[in-house]
């Protein structure tokens, strides 16, 4: 495996500085940039290390902490292993945080964070892809939405939410973009019914967008997140080999 860096960075933004994890090889090159967008449980010990992973396999991964407007990570403290169902007082204290991270603020904050990347001596030149887990999956396709012209890839993972009736549904980004999308559902995930699903794929075909839908059996919304009760190993190594490859043909 190649040795990493990382280090904690400062991403100023219009509404003030967002604090994010950045990891990337130990060789200092310029290397493709990859925005990790977290689940709801926050920047932690293991998106950290989800990131470093990325970064033996030769990318430069930005971690924001996508709640920096109610303060530095750890936002919430959390216990080294997450139950919402044990402990539901943890995730009640990250539903106000949510909620308040609207679609419109999402999408300048992933302004911020790409201009960012190509400011940065560490990343090399051209667009970016994104992987985003949970909540992270919706942002993921705000962003790829918006900056079509700065995003050659995108991932969601475990995504809920991601076609509602809302009039500003991640999947109305469809339209708008251009990068090839991959998405590994979880078939035991009451935030992402079928009814969602279709209509996520309806949109993506409607609109032209390369994209690959998987449902993976018997993973829980959450699974690739080891420090949680949700977590699945056969499904993680999946989610693993789908992105990696994603990365692989779109850099």
């Amino acid at each position: 495996m190649t040795a990493v860096e990382a280090t904690i960075v400062d991403v100023p933004t219009e509404d003030g500085t967002a604090d994010a994890y950045l990891s990337r090889p130990a060789d200092e090159r310029p290397r493709p940039a990859v925005l990790l967008y977290q689940d709801a449980f926050g920047l932690r010990p293991h998106l950290k290390a989800m990131a470093d992973r990325l970064a033996a396999a030769g990318y430069a991964v930005l971690v924001p902490n996508v709640f920096y407007r109610a303060g530095r990570a750890p936002v919430v403290e959390l216990p080294d292993f997450i139950d919402p169902h044990a402990r539901p007082d943890v995730f009640e204290q990250f539903l106000p945080l949510i909620q308040g991270l609207t679609p419109e603020l999402a999408r300048r904050d992933a302004g911020a964070y790409l201009r960012w990347l190509a400011e940065s001596p560490l990343v090399a030149d051209g667009p970016v892809a994104i992987t985003g887990y949970c909540m992270g999956a919706r942002l993921a396709l705000h962003t790829a939405g918006a900056y079509p012209e700065r995003v050659a890839a995108a991932a969601g993972f475990h995504g809920g939410r991601l076609a509602t009736d809302d009039p500003d549904s991640p999947h109305l980004a469809a339209r708008h973009i251009t990068a090839e999308l991959y998405f590994g559902h979880a078939d035991q995930d009451p935030s992402l019914p079928e009814d969602q699903i279709e209509r996520l794929e309806d949109a993506l075909t409607a609109a032209g967008v390369r994209h690959r839908c998987e449902v993976y059996p018997g993973a829980r919304h959450g699974y690739t997140q080891a420090d949680t009760a949700s977590y699945g190993a056969e499904a993680d190594e999946r989610h693993w080999a789908a992105l990696l490859d994603l990365l692989a043909r779109t850099f």
